[in-house]
């Protein structure tokens, strides 16, 4: 295949294109990245050699036109997205710039070079949220109810998909999935900014409401599900990927300073950010019924792993702590 991978400088982007790589080594991979602040060319490092990069907005219809002809793509998947949810709260028209009419840019131009497959990336966030005390999960079939700005861009993204499969005919797949954690996280993301502080003995920043909950998924658990939704996904169809796997804040705190052999002392409590969602839970069984995914990355050893590849790699974060375009501390 002939795959064209935005934002693929990102976090679960270059886990992507490394992921692709190993499994199809003889396919011909298109990165395609505007390198803003959370995009790293040194993600990709040790692959450079086997993609061809293209350093552009998603919003460049001319720029996304010349790639995909030159460059014969047969398939494109959209990781391009802002996705800070506190930098959308203080600067939200970048978040539907790019979310929104990005990937309606993409969706244009890909109907017009008539590519085989476009894979959409999105997020639980938006269903909106769930009680903490409640039974209920996301499914398929739940209504879109975002919280957020960042939530409604991905949202309005989503519907755009969905219109472009309805509307025009162009075969479509989406994936709603839940929080990543991995190795190539920008360190403003809870897991590597919790182990990077704890690292140099700095506070770890605990919203007020610490029993806050998020479902965590490893980052090549979800590269698995793309790659056989690509491959075996029905054209049009929404599927969630999500492990089931919960935990608070504080219990994350708590994991990080335990592996890191630092002390309690170093939790601290910030003033929420405004619309901070409660708690969000995928229902997963589509695909594990349809397509025989699971995920088989356990959430103790996978935080450990992820935990210790930080810790072995100070030269890729350290040059990103001052890039973090959020003050977490400072919401009033």
């Amino acid at each position: 295949m002939r795959l064209l991978v935005t934002g693929g400088a990102g976090f679960i982007g270059s886990n992507f294109v490394h992921y692709w790589l190993d499994r199809h080594p003889d396919d011909h991979v298109v990165v395609y990245d505007l390198l803003t602040y959370a995009g790293n060319r040194a993600s990709l490092e040790d692959v450079e050699e086997r993609i061809v990069f293209v350093e552009g907005d998603i919003c460049d219809r001319e720029l996304v036109d010349r790639t995909l002809t030159e460059q014969r793509i047969e398939g494109v998947v959209n990781f391009a997205a802002e996705s800070h949810n506190s930098l959308a709260v203080v600067d939200p028209t970048r978040f539907f710039r790019t979310n929104v009419l990005g990937t309606q840019t993409l969706l244009d131009a890909s109907r017009a070079a008539g590519v085989a497959r476009f894979h959409h990336v999105s997020t639980c966030e938006v269903y909106g949220d769930l009680a903490l005390d409640t039974d209920e999960v996301f499914t398929e079939e739940s209504p879109y109810r975002p919280r957020t700005p960042y939530n409604a861009s991905k949202a309005g993204a989503d519907h755009a998909v969905r219109a472009y499969f309805e509307t025009f005919g162009l075969p479509v797949t989406i994936t709603n999935c839940s929080n990543n954690y991995g190795a190539f996280q920008f360190p403003e993301k809870v897991i590597p900014l919790f182990t990077t502080n704890a690292l140099d003995d700095l506070p770890l920043p605990m919203y007020s409401s610490t029993r806050n909950k998020r479902e965590w998924l490893h980052v090549l658990d979800h590269c698995e599900a793309i790659d056989l939704v690509l491959h075996t996904g029905r054209e049009g169809e929404t599927y969630n990927v999500g492990s089931g796997l919960e935990a608070t804040i504080e219990e994350i705190a708590d994991l990080v300073l335990g592996l890191t052999g630092k002390p309690q002392t170093l939790k601290t409590i910030v003033p929420d950010r405004p619309g901070h969602d409660r708690r969000y839970l995928l229902d997963a069984s589509k695909i594990q019924a349809e397509l025989g995914w699971t995920p088989t990355h356990g959430w103790e050893q996978g935080l450990a792993e992820t935990v210790a590849w930080y810790e072995a790699n100070r030269a890729w974060w350290e040059p990103l702590k001052d890039r973090a375009p959020v003050v977490e501390t400072s919401w009033r």
